[in-house]
């Protein structure tokens, strides 16, 4: 049968407006049912608890239940695979931080999965300025003390991390290539052990996430020497950033973000960024964030995807040039 040219061009018209109508239907509706947010770490870190003030909001925002469900294990590699290997339907999540996503494949032989090919980037949620801490006994009163004794002693100061290849870990790693010291790195299973270890004065020093050490310099059991980022923070105005104590150059942040398997819908993505976006420029979170020491952030997925590939490439290569493995 011939098809006259009037119904060939009333076609290519009618294209485009059916082709966004089933754009639309992959949106239309959605969330019709609660929504899980996989956290790759156990209930009550910095991430655990950022994820559920958005998981609050967002139970609003969409009138359905969004749920966190904690999946500890392998420095968050449990959770990310639960996530990668589920429905592409926008029902579920990965709260993802600097180690799932830009860390652990350069760590790991052995991954089972890729962030590039898994998964796709949603929202940047919030960034966490890491601190440096000593005991209050240990005889430094800033960081060109502590780099002086450090150089007096190679060897003979040590540093926590709440794991080898965590971001603690890789904070420590840093200022040692940075300061031209060498300190042994101590590594744990978790941050509390750590902060306690650090506080009877076992260990020398730890590089922690604000939120879990804010209260322990607060309260005069830790001295904070310098906080990793680019700015100082607003609780702790006297505290120097590393660069400004003399280590150039220097920032390590430890980060968050919302991210979902690859095939996810677009408009999914989407209608969840603009979503989370909203909340996250709100008072109240920014107020509650701030009290933890975590800043938000926001924009676009493309803005989350570009920090993830610069994340990767400058802890990509730290990794190698200091030979780290993971235990």
């Amino acid at each position: 049968m011939k098809v006259s040219m009037r119904a060939r061009a009333a076609c290519l018209v009618c294209l485009p407006l059916l082709l966004a109508a089933g754009v639309r239907a992959q949106d239309d509706g959605y969330p019709n049912k609660p929504v899980r947010i996989v956290v790759p770490f156990a209930a009550g870190g910095s991430t655990d608890v950022v994820a559920r003030l958005l998981a609050d909001k967002l139970s609003v925002e969409f009138k359905q239940p969004f749920l966190i469900d904690n999946r500890a294990g392998a420095s968050g590699n449990i959770g990310a695979q639960v996530v990668a290997k589920a429905p592409a339907d926008g029902y579920t999540l990965l709260m993802g931080t600097t180690g799932v996503l830009a860390i652990n494949g350069h760590l790991y032989k052995n991954m089972n999965y890729d962030v590039v090919k898994d998964f796709a980037p949603v929202s940047y949620t919030s960034l966490i300025t890491n601190i440096l801490v000593v005991p209050v006994d240990l005889p430094v009163r800033n960081v060109a003390e502590l780099v002086a004794l450090a150089k007096s002693k190679p060897g003979g100061l040590s540093f926590a991390s709440s794991g080898s290849g965590s971001s603690t870990h890789l904070s420590g790693e840093l200022f040692k290539a940075m300061a031209g010291v060498y300190i042994l790195h101590i590594p744990y299973r978790g941050s509390p052990q750590a902060l306690n270890d650090v506080v009877a004065g076992q260990v020398n020093m730890l590089f922690d996430n604000a939120p879990s050490s804010m209260g322990f310099i607060q309260q005069g059991k830790l001295r904070a020497l310098a906080v990793t980022s680019s700015k100082r923070l607003p609780n702790l105005p006297d505290v120097p950033t590393l660069d400004e104590a003399g280590v150039k150059g220097y920032e390590s942040l430890s980060w968050s973000g919302i991210v979902a398997p690859a095939a996810t819908p677009k408009p999914v993505i989407a209608k969840l960024n603009e979503a989370i976006d909203r909340i996250l420029k709100s008072e109240d979170i920014k107020r509650r964030l701030a009290g933890l020491g975590a800043e938000v952030v926001g924009g676009p997925p493309e803005v989350f995807a570009r920090q993830i590939r610069t994340e990767s490439d400058k802890w990509g290569k730290l990794i190698k040039s200091a030979n780290i493995t993971a235990n």
